[in-house]
């Protein structure tokens, strides 16, 4: 593998966008593989795959041993952070508070780089968590946990139409070095991801899946006027409000 490498897949995508994505321990992969990172993207639903599993398997143990809903739906949130790093949350928090705490592009972007978390990110966080573990529930007592991990699969395959659709606004950050995925890997992630949804949760999958992607194009949109572009925190946010909204969807269904 050279740093020409332009093939749509390669089996070190996988655990590469583990790397990107979670926190999950992984082997050390050769320098060289770091060259795929924007082809890479259209693993990101596997990896969404893998940590919906796991935090779906939390839930199903820690359910069957009498756990009530609640409990086991705030335990497989908690799943969910600790896989991730909390990565996808500290964005999602960064974005509340520069889009609505700046009045500058400029100020905007300083306030989700600050470490500091402000009012708007403390609102974004508890409501999101809540409606996550509402959601939760309702799938627990309802329909099981495989809406879970489809929200996982297809919440993340909602970030590489973002990062090709909109300039990086910072010229920095993860994102910026993952660099622009080329649109035969965001198109095979969107794929792999509508077909692992409606495997997992049926047909419901689909209208979830169309109201999540409207949910990561609001985000996009809300970035691009705020910012000019797409940021790291930008793409969690994204991740996160498609999955709570595709969750919410599902919940309905049940």
């Amino acid at each position: 593998m050279h740093k020409n490498d332009t093939r749509l897949f390669s089996p070190r995508d996988i655990p590469l966008a583990l790397v990107l994505l979670t926190r999950l321990p992984q082997p050390r992969l050769p320098d060289e593989v770091f060259a795929r990172q924007a082809q890479a993207v259209w693993a990101f639903p596997l990896a969404g795959l893998i940590v919906g599993l796991l935090a779906g398997l939390v839930g199903w143990v820690a359910f069957g041993a009498g756990l009530p809903p609640w409990g086991t739906a705030t335990l497989i949130a908690a799943t969910l952070t600790i896989v991730t790093g909390a990565m996808h949350e500290d964005g999602l928090a960064d974005t509340a508070d520069g889009l609505w705490g700046g009045y500058a592009a400029e100020r905007r972007l300083e306030i989700m780089k600050d470490s500091h978390i402000g009012t708007f990110g403390v609102l974004a966080l508890v409501f999101s968590q809540f409606l996550r573990v509402a959601a939760i529930v309702a799938l627990l007592t309802g329909g099981g946990l495989a809406g879970l991990v489809a929200a996982a699969v297809v919440s993340r395959a909602m970030m590489p139409p973002v990062m090709a659709g909109l300039p990086n606004a910072r010229g920095a950050g993860l994102s910026h070095r993952v660099g622009t995925p080329p649109g035969s890997a965001v198109i095979a992630g969107l794929v792999l991801a509508c077909c692992l949804g409606v495997v997992l949760a049926g047909w419901p999958a689909i209208a979830a899946t169309l109201c999540a992607g409207l949910s990561a194009v609001a985000v996009a949109a809300i970035a691009k006027a705020k910012i000019g572009g797409q940021t790291g925190d930008i793409l969690g946010a994204t991740q996160q409000v498609s999955e709570i909204v595709f969750l919410l969807v599902l919940a309905a269904a049940v």
